[in-house]
């Protein structure tokens, strides 16, 4: 039996609400959110599932096929490579270093384009004509080249490998946050705030950063996908990680040798970089759709 009131109250959703609830009418962004939150999980809890040592050497086991076929084994489901190590381990382990640093990455590179891309839509004059250009001049070089280039730089490796990502990535959100900014400066309730005494930090702490979280959050999905494509880029050209690190670009690399005799071993990593893009482009697709039609409604 409903409850009788005797005032009439309505009851707004708040915004996160609102936001979730288009977010979840989209089957392909819900689908795309599970599929994120497995290699989330996988990246943070391969030391503790992985079935086996993911650098154990086996010399009896080498180039095990594939569990469902007639040579394969149950305890090793995607078989082992050409050193006796079991592939499903592997696999586990890469997710860590490619799907995970790569959280890492786009994290490290949000809290410091936020930080420069205040300064840069804050300010006036010559030093922010002066920064706008060098950061238009900066995105006309691709990511990953520049990614390459940072890496040629200071060496392979997978640290200098994460640097050189949060370089890459950090003018993408220099510039995204500055527009972002510049855009909220014009409205009429910055200028009514700054008519009450507010000076520059005020205005960008309470105004202008809670109205624009939504486009950072957005830009940070694009970024993450760019993050995980890089990575993976520059394990396969040997930039990145090195052997015997289970990374996917360079298990990737270190299997085309064997690829018409192991074709599992270059399949699955590919797959897996595959998969773990595409999460992040639904997440990031369905959470734009989402804002749009939260805007409107």
């Amino acid at each position: 039996m409903a409850k009788f009131r005797l005032y009439l109250e309505e009851n707004n959703r708040s915004p996160l609400a609102q936001l979730w609830r288009e977010f979840s009418r989209q089957h392909s962004a819900l689908f795309g959110l599970i599929l994120f939150s497995t290699f989330l999980s996988f990246s943070v809890l391969a030391p503790f599932i992985t079935p086996h040592d993911p650098y154990l050497q086996a010399d009896n086991l080498l180039l095990l096929p594939p569990s469902w076929t007639e040579q394969g084994l149950v305890q090793y489901p995607f078989g082992t490579d050409d050193l006796g190590r079991d592939l499903l381990s592997r696999m586990l382990k890469g997710a860590t270093y490619t799907f995970g640093l790569a959280i890492l990455t786009v994290l490290a590179s949000l809290l410091a384009g936020l930080a420069l891309g205040a300064l840069a839509g804050m300010s006036r004059g010559v030093k922010s004509s002066f920064f706008n250009h060098l950061l238009d001049l900066i995105l006309t070089i691709p990511s990953l080249l520049l990614a390459i280039i940072i890496v040629a730089v200071l060496g392979p490796g997978l640290e200098n490998t994460a640097w050189a990502v949060i370089l890459a990535l950090l003018p993408q959100f220099v510039h995204g946050i500055r527009n972002a900014i510049a855009e909220q400066l014009k409205q009429d309730y910055v200028t009514a705030y700054r008519l009450d005494g507010a000076n520059n930090w005020q205005v960008l702490t309470r105004l202008i950063i809670p109205n624009i979280w939504e486009k950072i959050t957005v830009l940070s999905s694009m970024a993450l996908s760019t993050a995980i494509l890089d990575i993976a880029a520059l394990g396969f050209l040997g930039l990145g990680a090195q052997a015997p690190i289970a990374e996917w670009g360079a298990m990737i690399s270190d299997s085309l040798d064997i690829i018409y005799v192991a074709p599992v071993s270059v399949a699955i990593p590919g797959l897996l970089i595959f998969a773990a893009v595409l999460s992040v482009n639904l997440v990031g697709d369905g959470l734009k759709v989402a804002i749009q039609k939260r805007r409107e409604s």
